[in-house]
């Protein structure tokens, strides 16, 4: 019985600039993180998270240096506020986009996103968050090993979104997701680990730390919470 190499994200000597640009965004960046998982991606504004996202999923040229990434053969990205056919109806665009042996999953994801009574809307109408949720839910009914969620929950407030981040966890356990978010909170609690980017003058290297992993099935303790969110900010 042939079974799948196992995951596993690995980078060595990244360094990625924008063209016609003296500055790096990142250089010298150097992780590993093993898969599958719900993973984290985490650090300031402007040190290159996205990008690094963007080159993950095969999106932006320019990088130097190495990543494997064995047992990932398919990687998907989404973003916030990405853009979506607003004149559609949501519920005949979902359909259109899945085969007869998903309606299932789809209608589960429909439900654990709480979008049904938004289901004969068009896009258009949706709010942000809204318009997220569903976005979402298209990417999981593709077929992919790693998805990367780029602020994908934006706008939608903190419970549904911990319903949504222990629902994908339980729906997808076999797949790896990284979730940038800059809500050491969220990262901490819901993330297996983090890879934490610092600003490059700061001259910090990427560190992976670990995070709570926290599931309806397991407990959650105030000590270990804290102790994560610490090491996550004095790494950023």
């Amino acid at each position: 019985m042939e079974t799948s190499a196992p995951m596993l994200l690995t980078c060595r000597q990244g360094a990625f600039r924008y063209p016609q640009t003296q500055s790096p965004v990142f250089e010298n960046l150097a992780f590993q993180m093993p898969g599958p998982g719900f993973n984290a991606l985490f650090g300031p504004s402007g040190v290159g998270k996205t990008s690094l996202a963007r080159i993950l999923a095969g999106e932006r040229s320019g990088f130097a240096g190495e990543i494997q990434m064995p047992g990932i053969d398919r990687v998907l990205y989404t973003y916030n506020t990405e853009r979506l056919p607003g004149w559609a109806a949501v519920g005949r665009h979902l359909d259109r986009i899945i085969t007869p042996r998903q309606r299932d999953q789809k209608d589960q994801l429909v439900e654990l996103f709480d979008m049904t009574p938004h289901l004969g809307s068009r896009f258009a109408q949706l709010s942000l968050g809204q318009k997220n949720r569903i976005n979402l839910i298209r990417y999981l009914l593709q077929d992919f090993q790693m998805l990367i969620m780029d602020e994908s929950l934006a706008n939608v407030d903190e419970p549904t979104r911990e319903k949504i981040i222990l629902g994908i966890k339980a729906l997808f356990p076999d797949r790896f997701f990284l979730y940038i978010s800059h809500n050491v909170v969220e990262v901490s609690k819901f993330c297996r680990q983090i890879l934490v980017m610092a600003a490059a003058a700061k001259g910090r290297p990427a560190s992976v730390v670990a995070g709570q992993d926290f599931t309806r099935e397991a407990p959650l303790a105030k000590g270990p919470l804290e102790r994560t969110m610490l090491e996550i900010m004095n790494a950023a």
